[in-house]
Parts: structure tokens; sequence; C-alpha cells
């Protein structure tokens, strides 16, 4: 996955943090333009004039991610739960092949509950497959020699493979760092404190001699607060455990360069190649880093109006988590099955928060993109964090079929805006004119995190859930309308923006209207009024 929030360090760097320091208000995604001077969707506008008093229908949204703490305080409720499963009796009660899959299905774990927490990146992959066939050929014309088609896939792959290569050592490099930090503050703190083994309480204890160690002292009590480390956990048994992280990260980032398939075979065991092998996995839908899945969840259906923490945008829906990703690129597999699951178990919108540059198995995707039209789902997916043009540069999955090039039209993707003029694209956004259909706020989004925290974090991972909450606020009180409607109310209600803007990855200036398909950020007020008008025509109609 390419598009997760950086919490720690097994997880991706590729969600931008803020780093301004004039943050909008909590929840401004859910304001409105006239009234809160910011670039919000007007969802609470929504409510307060439109959908006051009205009857809701509980919609049911998948979220393909990571994993979510299904135990948040801010998500209680709002969490799917398969009424046909009988909890931990080990047997396939509605017969759909996963067993105990009472809140969703784990497709990166196997049957004894281990899990995959690091995937190898598609590159890696790909050229791991093709290095026997061109691994020995120099140039084009010896491609062409050898009838060999594939000969440009293989330059970009190595190209990618390189960049990837690039990125997993500096993730090393980070850790060692952090590391060697964490070190650095214990051999400060002996010194201080003159003891061998320091605890939580000594180093809160601590008045530090000098703003050094002061610093120091505030970053370690603040790790043991947002990671929830127990206060009779040493910091010396803190530091062997980081070294063993690390060391395991080395081995695995190292590993899949030898063969990126190997962790797959030993945990999963599944044949990667074949689609019709789909009996794997898992229910722990909680397993490993759910940060990133939890935050997508939050953003969706957090409970409003219960004065903790923040307000999601729907407020009668329920979250199916589907874990399919990971830190790494997803298998196509595992994301075209979990698209299957998703709309076999009733899920109306399945979000989509990631990407990668590479999809071989993108026909199985695109497969069960149609298969979702037919049961009439809608999907939304994050355009991608890279500020490059996604008409031109990929990020899949993306709505175009690989066959013929039809674009599906049950698939939104969406790119980042912030909340003011000065700033309104998320400058690490991907855009397009073709491709990325709408925009949504994706900077400085609050929402929840593990361990009834919260959390403010910027991507199109954030942009996505805000499109995927507004179709489910649609759906919950017009549920007569079909997919294709739900996406016309959300595209045709877009606020169009009538201004230059800075283009992401460059610094020219160019209209806003230039970067998606509708030219705007999304806007539940307006497309609850179209919503409103549809209804009455297919009532008319009937």
């Amino acid at each position: 996955m390419r598009h997760c929030i950086v919490i720690i360090f097994l997880l991706s760097a590729s969600a931008v943090f803020s780093q301004t320091s004039n943050l909008p208000a909590a929840n401004w995604q859910l304001m409105d333009l006239q009234k809160d001077s910011v670039h919000g969707t007007s969802v609470n506008r929504a409510y307060e004039e439109l959908l006051k008093g009205k009857k809701s229908h509980r919609v049911i949204v998948a979220v393909i991610d990571v994993g979510v703490d299904t135990v948040h305080e801010d998500l209680k409720g709002h969490i799917w739960t398969n009424a046909k499963e009988i909890p931990g009796n080990g047997i396939d009660d509605d017969g759909n092949g996963y067993i105990d899959d009472v809140h969703g299905w784990n497709f990166l774990g196997n049957k004894e509950g281990k899990n995959i927490l690091t995937e190898s990146y598609e590159s890696e992959r790909e050229y791991f497959r093709l290095q026997p066939v061109y691994g020995l050929v120099k140039d084009s014309a010896g491609a062409k020699s050898l009838q060999l088609q594939q000969y440009d896939y293989w330059l970009q792959l190595k190209n990618m493979r390189n960049k990837d290569s690039l990125l997993s050592e500096k993730k090393i490099v980070d850790y060692t760092r952090w590391s060697t930090e964490e070190h650095n503050e214990d051999s400060v703190f002996k010194i201080s404190i003159a003891k061998d083994t320091l605890f939580y309480s000594d180093i809160e204890n601590l008045k530090p001699p000098d703003s050094v160690c002061g610093e120091m002292r505030r970053r370690v009590l603040a790790d043991y607060k947002n990671y929830n480390i127990s206060h009779s956990l040493s910091f010396e048994a803190l530091l062997a455990d980081d070294v063993g992280v690390l060391e395991k990260a080395k081995e695995k980032i190292h590993g899949f360069r030898i063969d990126p398939n190997a962790q797959r075979r030993d945990i999963i065991g599944d044949d990667p190649e074949n689609i019709h092998d789909r009996v794997y996995g898992n229910n722990d839908v909680s397993a490993g880093y759910q940060a990133h899945g939890t935050h997508v969840s939050g953003i969706i259906a957090a409970i409003r109006g219960n004065g903790i923490g923040m307000d999601g945008i729907a407020d009668n829906v329920i979250i199916m988590p589907v874990r399919a990703s990971c830190d790494g690129d997803e298998r196509d597999k595992d994301v075209a099955l979990a698209i299957r699951y998703a709309v076999d178990n009733g899920a109306k919108v399945i979000n989509m928060s990631f990407g990668k540059p590479f999809s071989p198995g993108k026909e199985w995707v695109d497969e069960a993109v149609k298969y979702a039209a037919k049961k009439g789902v809608l999907l939304v997916h994050a355009a991608g964090n890279d500020a490059e043009d996604a008409d031109s540069i990929p990020s899949y999955p993306n709505a175009y079929f690989k066959s013929h090039g039809e674009k599906a039209d049950n698939l939104i993707t969406v790119g980042a805006s912030a909340s003011s003029d000065s700033f309104l694209v998320a400058y690490f956004s991907n855009y397009g004119k073709t491709v990325v259909d709408i925009f949504a706020p994706g900077v400085a989004i609050y929402s929840t995190i593990p361990r009834n925290k919260y959390e403010r974090d910027n991507g199109t991972s954030m942009a996505s859930p805000v499109v995927a909450g507004i179709a489910a606020l649609i759906w919950s009180y017009y549920p007569t309308l079909t997919y294709k409607q739900v996406k016309y109310c959300i595209e045709k209600s877009a606020t169009p923006i009538d201004i230059l803007v800075r283009k992401p990855g460059t610094n020219k200036k160019v209209p806003f209207s230039s970067l998606s398909k509708t030219g705007g950020i999304v806007n539940a007020y307006k497309a609850i009024l179209v919503a409103d008008q549809l209804t009455k025509k297919n009532k008319q109609h009937a």
C-alpha cells in the first residue's frame, strides 16, 4: 500500500503529514464554505437544513484496508456483524468458504493466526517473474530478435524496482536513526537518574538538568502514551524490542529482493496465480497495524454528536473491515477477492484507500469491479499521493478495464483538497482531467486511530472515505437510487472552483477545474438536493 498514514516505521511513508502551523478546525471537512469560510463538504449543513426529521436506512460500507480497530469507542455499534455466522465455533455457518467471518475477513493471514504485516512491492514480484526471460537481454534490438514483447514493461519494472529499493532502504535508515536516538536517551537518563534499569516512573519524575534532556524526556513519555506502552515495561526492554523489530525488518526487506513471494508461500500457502484458489486467510480483521483503516473508518462512520472524538459523515452506516492491504503493495488476487467478499455480504459502498504502479492481475480486479456493478455496488478509490498526472501515470486499481479500455461506471477516483484558497489542492495529490473524478478534503483530517485515540493525517487516503461517506449518506436517505444515480448525485453537485491553483509537483499555476473530470470539490448538501430530485422523478415514472 502506498497511500498510508505514517504512524510507525512499518507503515508506508506515502501519506504526507501537514507541516502547517495554522491547522483548520477539527471536522473542517464537514463544514460549509459560505458559513464557515473553509472548503468543506457541507455535511453538517445537509443534516441541519435537509435531513432533520427524515428517516434513514442503514448502509454497509466495506473498508478494504490494513485492518480496523473494531472496538474503538467512536465506532461502537458501527462495525458490521455477520448475523449468519456463530462466533468462535470453528464452522463455516453461512457456507461462504470463510470460517467465523464475524466482522469481515483478512486475506493476509492463515488459519493458525499468523498474518502478513509487510509485503513486497509489485515491482519486485514482477521483476522476479520476468528476470529469467529478460535478465540477459541487453537492449531493445536483442528483445526484438527474440520476439520478446514486454521489454518496455521490463525496463519500467527495473526503474521502479530501483526506486522501491531506495524507499525500503530509507525505512531502515530512518528506523536505525530512531533506535540510535533512543539509546542516546537511555544513556543521558542513566547519567541523570543514576540507575541501571529505568522505568516510566523514573523518566516521569526526572527533573531535566538541561533543555536537551528535557526534550528527550518529553519525547519518550509521549511515545509511552501514543503507543500505549505498559509502564511496567522498562526502557531497556523497550530498546531491546526495537532492535529486534529493526533486525526483522532488515531481514524481510532484503529477503524480498531475493524472493518476493517466499513469505506469501510460508504464511498463506495459496497459489497467487490462481484466482479460483480463494479459500485462505482468517477472521482477524484487526491484525497488524490498523491505524490507516481505523482512520479511514472514522471519517466515514464515527458516531455523530456523542461529544467525543470527531463526527463521521454518515449517521446510519456500518463498516465492514476487509483486510487485503499492508505495508508494501497489495496483491491483485487479494483485492479482487476482497471486492467480491464485500459485495456478497451486502456492502453498498466499497472504499479503497490504496494503490500501486503495476497491476499484473488487473483482469481479476476488473472482473470484480464488473461483478460489483451487477450487484449495484459503488467503489471509491484514492487517486494517489505522488503529485502525478493520473491520466498518463496510472495508479491501480483504476476505472479503465484492461481488455478494452472502457471506463467502469461504478468507480469514483478522488483527489485531495485542503481548506483554503491559498492551499486548495494538496501538494501531494495525483490529478487528471480524465481519471480523477472529483476532489475531497484530504489535508489535516482529524479521525480515529487505534486504542481510542485520534489524529490528524493527510492523503488521498483521507479524501476517498469522505466521498464514500457521502455516497453512504445519500443512499441511507434515498435507498431507491441506483449506483449510477448516486455517482451522478456526487459528480453533478461538485462545487466548481474558479481559481488558479498550484499543480501538484510543479510551480505552475493552472485552473482548479483542469485537475479533475468534474473540476470541483464534493458537496454533500448539493448532492442531497440532487438525490431528492431524482427520487421524486423515479416515483413519477414508477
